[in-house]
């Protein structure tokens, strides 16, 4: 098998087509076929998905063919869970694919929108790349490597996380939709009110690792975030020095068969991260009655 730097190498390379691919949709050029969308029950789909989609798993799979290496990819789960039901990929390495995330944002033409790659290893990720097309950068990560951006011009800069360390003074980097009235009670009961909107995960952490934010919340409802939505901005988040949890601390696992990631989960710079959740867990108890 060839090595995570190869692998990465790799990785960026279709990242940086498949934002091409995408921009080409999201301007309209005149050889576009439109972008023929389609509500579902988790959101939008639009023919952008399908290509970007389509694309990096052809690309992946044509150099790294299909024995070592399990592809779980947000545009072809359900057909495997159709065949196959709720299990696992079988592989010990599993790329996990979001071609298009924050695809409302992409039809609501906010430019907050991303590309996610991300490879584990039995469950958890150890490379990873979201490109952020319209910033014109690609954010990457191997484990215990570091975390990077990549400009169009070439140049590189590793990335940290801001050293902010007052819960009062973080800023929260927020969605403008999947936000329930439970959500809300739990952000205005925070002491963290500073707050920003951003679109994509991606593209929120991002956002962290940029030092513009300092938190990230999710609180799965009727619905939750996907393997595909957070396997690649974790590793780059925690390779910046920050942290992603549960609110009961416990890391994120992937490719567990319910690619459904319920219950509360935290991302932050690292600095209050323990504090936090355990404030979001005992408003979430008062809220609740009781929280799981």
């Amino acid at each position: 098998m060839k090595n995570i730097e190869e692998l990465s190498e790799i990785a960026r390379s279709i990242a940086g087509r498949a934002s091409d691919i995408l921009q080409s949709y999201y301007r309209q050029d005149s050889n576009t076929p439109n972008l023929d969308i389609q509500e579902q029950k988790d959101g939008p789909v639009t023919a952008a998905d399908v290509a970007v989609n389509s694309y990096i798993l052809d690309e992946l799979q044509s150099v790294l063919g299909n024995t070592e290496f399990g592809y779980l990819s947000e545009e072809t789960y359900k057909s495997y869970l159709a065949t196959n039901g709720q299990i696992p990929l079988p592989q010990s390495w599993v790329w996990i694919i979001d071609p298009l995330d924050g695809t409302r944002d992409f039809i609501d033409r906010t430019g907050e929108f991303a590309v996610h790659i991300a490879l584990v290893y039995q469950g958890r990720p150890v490379l990873a790349v979201v490109a952020w097309p319209e910033q014109q950068k690609i954010y990457y990560a191997m484990k215990d490597a570091g975390a990077f951006v990549e400009s169009r011009d070439g140049s590189v800069v590793k990335l940290q996380v801001s050293a902010r360390n007052v819960v009062a003074d973080l800023s929260i980097v927020t969605s403008r939709s999947h936000r329930d009235d439970r959500f809300n009670q739990l952000l205005q009961k925070l002491p963290c009110q500073n707050q920003l909107a951003v679109g994509s995960i991606g593209c929120k952490i991002a956002t962290i690792v940029e030092q513009n934010a300092d938190v990230y919340i999710a609180l799965s409802g009727k619905s939750a975030p996907k393997d595909w939505d957070l396997a690649a901005p974790e590793l780059i988040l925690t390779e910046a020095g920050g942290q992603f949890t549960r609110f009961d601390g416990s890391a994120l696992q992937y490719n567990r068969g319910d690619v459904s990631q319920w219950g509360g989960l935290l991302a932050s710079n690292g600095c209050c991260h323990g504090a936090i959740c355990r404030q979001s867990e005992g408003i979430l108890a008062g809220i609740d009655g009781s929280f799981k």
